[in-house]
């Protein structure tokens, strides 16, 4: 294997001294190549890790099963290690950095043994944009390598633009389970048990450290701990936005084209609507991105957004051809796909996939598994699927544009089955702050241990990934309505795609009608679309939202969801008032404002 060395002197120290510390076998710098791809993959399939899919059905795929302690983000393993705890927030865990770095160099020291360390250099966003960053990111997992293949843009071609000062994110990680001579990890996921397990952001020094996970967002260090928690970080310092937000670009019947920003919490339809197929003659979506957004001010004033990653890292469970059809078409080759189930040829199956299981198959845990037999789900809830995004036959032509897209619209929302409306528009920016920062989703009791119709707040859907204290990040934003006119601020909506009647189904279907409430914010782009002024903020009028060909949603379902709740609305006051109380003294003034306005409102 090939051992480079960059001109970046501090890179090379940095390598030195982890390697010192963690003492692998050897040193691999990756070069991100297609090659360098099949070699790893090969590696893992050897070592009994990765199971080749069926080659007609699924060509370039492969399977992985992890630990089942190992199968999604740790959020209580997961620390905003700042100088000051107040400056972590009261949403964040905190532990004294000092601290910590003593307990985790204890277990890096040595953990690599048996191992080779492989040395990623990546970037997040097209290489060489002004809105992109780079990150190294050294680890023991030949699956994190594959993975970061396929997320982010991996290579010789970044350390070039690296040169020989430039500035990276160094993100160290390692499985914590080194190897005794001439063993190998046989089929068995490699990670650490729960309580060595650590996942690390350092927001002063701008550095991740990450130990004993190998699973998505605790591993592949550029997704969530770079792109959200670190990069928020840097964003305030700069005076930029990093989002948990898709970007979507949308055109009407006369090609005029719009791109939309959204910000929703988990199972609340994100990817789905990021790869929308519209449902009204003569309209086009196409996705850019369906989870980051990182946004910097063109020359013109106005937000310009770019998708730092290059990949879809996506929830399988629930993906099918009715919900998702672009997802589909796009994990059906080149895929790496990690605790779903496999059929007896070498295909995958999971829960929602839109058909039954086709006979016997084996589970995510590797068990024999026949539907109707068991309690229990062929693949875990959170199966996940790694593919290109170049696969989708939905992207945006300008998703790898270096200067970004510029944002008409941002979109926030929640699961509430009751109050808020299918959509409504902020008056104003701080208006639409004060949205963001109430976002939150109506959750049943078996979900969160929590009394049924209780509302988990997620402001801007960023509650697990703000670097820091989100009062401060809520105050952020409003500064940065202030950096430019008002009329070059993208507009801001709060959608709500899943309201009930009393007796529980479902006002609005979803899924690609939600085209049609995409159709009418963009006509409030153009200050244009039939719109009632109400307390709460513009509404559409019951005639304004497209229902041409939508059966199912009757004139009165539409009064219902676009109505305004008096009382639900006051209910909802008392308990942002609670949500606020938790940020003290460092919530923004201009809420407490925009809230005491609401409540006059509604009076």
């Amino acid at each position: 294997m090939r051992i480079d060395r960059t001109k970046n002197k501090k890179l090379n120290h940095w390598v030195e001294e982890v390697a010192a510390m963690t003492v692998p076998d050897q040193i691999y710098w990756c070069d991100g190549s297609k090659d360098e791809y099949e070699r790893m993959i090969k590696l893992m399939v050897d070592d009994g890790l990765a199971i080749p899919l069926n080659s007609k059905k699924l060509p370039g795929s492969y399977l992985f099963r992890s630990d089942p302690s190992d199968v999604a983000r740790l959020e209580n393993r997961t620390y905003i290690a700042s100088r000051s705890k107040d400056d972590a927030g009261p949403t964040n865990n905190w532990i004294n950095p000092e601290e910590l770095k003593i307990i985790m160099k204890g277990l890096y020291k040595g953990c690599m043994k048996g191992r080779t360390m492989y040395v990623i250099p990546f970037s997040m966003g097209p290489i060489g944009s002004a809105i992109s960053k780079i990150g190294i990111e050294i680890t023991d997992s030949p699956y994190v390598v594959v993975n970061m293949h396929i997320m982010t843009r991996v290579g010789s071609k970044v350390l070039d633009v690296l040169g020989e000062d430039g500035e990276f994110v160094p993100c160290l990680h390692s499985v914590g389970k080194p190897l005794a001579p001439g063993k190998k990890d046989n089929g068995i996921w490699p990670c650490a048990p729960i309580e060595e397990k650590y996942i690390s952001h350092f927001p002063e020094e701008h550095a991740i450290w990450s130990y004993g996970s190998g699973y998505g967002g605790n591993a592949l260090l550029g997704k969530k701990c770079l792109a959200l928690r670190i990069a928020s970080v840097i964003a305030r310092e700069e005076g930029w936005l990093a989002e948990h937000m898709l970007i979507l670009g949308i055109t009407n019947p006369k090609g005029e084209k719009k791109y939309i920003a959204g910000a929703f919490p988990s199972a609340c339809g994100k990817t789905n609507l990021a790869m929308l197929v519209p449902t009204i003659p003569g309209w086009k979506v196409e996705c850019v991105g369906d989870d980051i957004a990182w946004m910097k001010f063109g020359k013109d004033g106005r937000l310009y957004a770019i998708n730092p990653e290059a990949g879809f890292f996506g929830v399988a469970p629930g993906t099918s051809l009715q919900s998702n059809p672009n997802a589909m078409k796009t994990i059906d080759r080149n895929t790496i796909y990690t605790n779903v189930a496999i059929t007896g040829d070498g295909d995958v199956w999971w829960e929602g996939i839109g058909y039954k299981a086709p006979g016997k198959l084996i589970d995510w845990t590797g068990k024999e598994w026949e539907e109707g037999k068991t309690d229990k789900p062929a693949a875990h809830a959170n199966a996940r699927f790694t593919a290109p995004a170049r696969q989708c036959p939905g992207i945006d032509p300008a998703w790898e544009d270096p200067s970004g897209v510029p944002i008409s619209a941002f979109l926030f929302g929640g699961r509430r089955p009751g109050t808020i409306p299918l959509v409504h528009q902020s008056f104003n920016w701080n208006h639409g702050v004060f949205l963001g920062s109430i976002v939150g989703s109506e959750v049943t009791a078996a979900a969160l241990d929590l009394a049924a119709g209780t509302v988990r707040r997620d402001p801007f859907a960023m509650l697990p990934f703000c670097g820091y204290h989100m009062g401060d990040y809520f105050k952020h934003w409003i500064e940065i309505g202030k950096k430019t006119s008002a009329d070059k601020l993208p507009k801001i909506f709060y959608v709500n795609w899943f309201r009930k009647t009393a007796d529980g189904k479902w006002l609005w279907p979803g899924y690609g009608e939600n085209s049609r409430v995409l159709k009418w914010v963009f006509e409030r782009c153009n200050n244009e679309g039939g719109v009632a002024e109400t307390p709460i903020g513009y509404m559409p009028t019951v005639e304004a939202v497209e229902r041409a060909g939508l059966s199912g949603v009757s004139d009165s379902d539409m009064k219902e969801l676009l109505a305004v709740d008096r009382e639900g609305w006051q209910k909802e006051i008392v308990l942002v008032k609670e949500h606020y109380a938790k940020f003290g003294s460092r919530l923004p003034r201009e809420l407490t404002d925009e809230l005491a306005a609401l409540e006059k409102r509604l009076a």
